[in-house]
């Protein structure tokens, strides 16, 4: 199978919105103190969003891309 590049584009694109929504999800997230686990859950959520971050970093170096958020 060939990926042409506007396929990669698209492909970049979807992959970016479905992270920035994460994120966005992640940052609406209250922590629930008192609850058993929270502590591991925040500590969870944040390395989750690190490594969302990081993805957005290495996608949008590699291939430039006029996002809108």
């Amino acid at each position: 199978m060939i990926i042409t590049k506007t396929d990669r584009t698209t492909q970049c694109r979807e992959m970016l919105s479905d992270l920035y929504r994460l994120i966005e999800a992640l940052d609406r997230r209250v922590p629930r103190l008192g609850q058993t686990g929270e502590p591991q859950i925040a500590h969870d959520a944040a390395d989750l969003r690190e490594r969302a971050m990081s993805l957005i970093r290495r996608i949008e170096g590699e291939t430039p891309i006029q996002s809108k958020h």
